[in-house]
């Protein structure tokens, strides 16, 4: 099991840009693959972005592509999403989640059900 810590987020106006990070400790991240999900008030927790664990895979939801980059630096045991073109419709509260992936070493995971570990997320609000 790895513990998840967010930070990052923030309130900012529409066309900013922001970093969030995730801060993994209890094991070394190498084996694991990492995802970034969103939830917005009313709304189901939805896919955002996804890593494989070695790094080399990367998907999108088709919402953020373009605008987002996630990426990993295994020596500082840290996930992150850059965020840029910010709008409105991207408020909510984001969530970085980990799987073991030792064997799936390419592969993504882009549905909730295939984490196994959550951080308690970090709000970004846009404003208009």
């Amino acid at each position: 099991q790895v513990q998840l810590v967010e930070s990052g987020g923030g309130l900012v106006q529409a066309g900013d840009s922001l970093r969030l990070s995730c801060a993994a400790s209890g094991r070394t991240i190498s084996g694991y693959a990492f995802g970034w999900f969103r939830q917005a008030p009313g709304k189901e927790r939805e896919f955002v972005a996804a890593i494989s664990s070695i790094g080399i895979s990367t998907n999108y939801a088709d919402s953020v592509k373009g605008r987002f980059t996630i990426s990993r630096d295994n020596a500082k045991n840290t996930l992150y999403l850059q965020m840029n073109s910010l709008k409105p419709e991207d408020t909510a509260v984001y969530y970085c989640a980990a799987r073991p992936s030792k064997i799936l070493l390419r592969q993504t995971f882009s549905l909730r059900n295939e984490y196994t570990d959550w951080g308690q997320g970090t709000q970004v609000t846009v404003s208009s």
